[in-house]
């Protein structure tokens, strides 16, 4: 008879036999990973709390100011910053402070829409091209190639030129020049998401395309879209900025910061502060969600993590 030597193996832990601590982080969702990695970056935090200094400031505008932003009084023109007026009047003797909170309202809009508008359509489009391919891809993909192949600004001017200048037209134009950029990142996502195993195992099951594209592929494509998204905001403000500097986008009487320095241009040397205000407050604001959206990439790109 032979004799067995005992092994030292012993059988692997269960679940019940696992360090807690280690069960706890396998059971942290990526989402919930993601915003405790936001909260530790401080640049991400100032740009959030600039952001929502400006919501806060244009949605009680009324109780800041109890001026008009369309109110004039010739004798006050030019007027330096005072107690009166907090950052001085423009040519027309119209309060610039006044100006500024109600001009946020209009850009934080624009930017909303106009994001908005780009990354609905552009995510469909990058989603039919990145999925179905062949010459629907072809098509799609050619398509956003020829509108990439124009400065985006000046697209912006040809489309507001057809249609007409005004804030609305203005918005259009900034979404439609935003629809590619969405369009190509979510094709490319949308590309590496279809050869995964659980996107084959769904078409194995017969599930159909429509379900697959919004149960499966869309969740999965979130995080390069919110960051774009973010990104957006402050290039969405940017460009509508331009345009009413240029006069193509809101029209007097409207308080809009790219008009507005448009319309202060000329006395950038003897009223500096008619330039100097809405021209801060575009830079912060487009600075915020800067911040925002680079935190962002760092908290949910898993190669950008330590």
């Amino acid at each position: 008879m032979e004799m067995t030597t005992p092994t030292n193996k012993q059988p692997m832990p269960g679940p019940e036999h696992q360090d807690p601590q280690v069960v706890q982080e396998e059971s942290i969702s990526p989402w919930k990973e993601a915003f405790w990695q936001l909260k530790k970056n401080k640049l991400a935090i100032v740009g959030l709390i600039i952001i929502v200094f400006f919501i806060l400031v244009a949605i009680f505008a009324p109780i800041l100011t109890s001026n008009s932003y369309q109110t004039m009084n010739a004798t006050d023109r030019l007027q330096g910053p005072s107690a009166q007026y907090w950052f001085g009047t423009d040519d027309l003797g119209r309060d610039i402070f006044t100006r500024i909170v109600y001009g946020a309202r209009i850009s934080l809009m624009v930017g909303f829409f106009a994001v908005t508008g780009a990354l609905i359509f552009g995510s469909l489009l990058g989603i039919v091209a990145g999925y179905f391919g062949r010459w629907i891809d072809m098509l799609i993909s050619r398509i956003f190639d020829i509108m990439l192949a124009f400065p985006s600004i000046l697209l912006a001017i040809a489309i507001v030129a057809i249609l007409g200048p005004s804030l609305q037209n203005a918005l259009i134009a900034i979404a439609i020049i935003n629809i590619p950029i969405f369009g190509r990142l979510v094709r490319s996502k949308v590309i590496s998401i279809r050869e995964e195993e659980y996107i084959m195992a769904a078409k194995a099951q017969g599930m159909k395309s429509g379900r697959i594209l919004f149960h499966h592929v869309l969740p999965n494509s979130l995080a390069p879209i919110i960051v774009q998204a973010t990104l957006g905001f402050g290039t969405a403000i940017l460009e509508a900025a331009a345009l009413g500097f240029l006069g193509l986008g809101a029209q007097p009487p409207t308080a809009e910061w790219g008009r507005m320095l448009s319309d202060s241009r000329q006395y950038i040397q003897s009223a500096p502060w008619t330039v100097l205000f809405p021209g801060f407050s575009i830079m912060l604001v487009v600075l915020g969600f800067n911040m925002i959206g680079d935190g962002l990439r760092d908290a949910l790109d898993p190669k950008l993590k330590n």
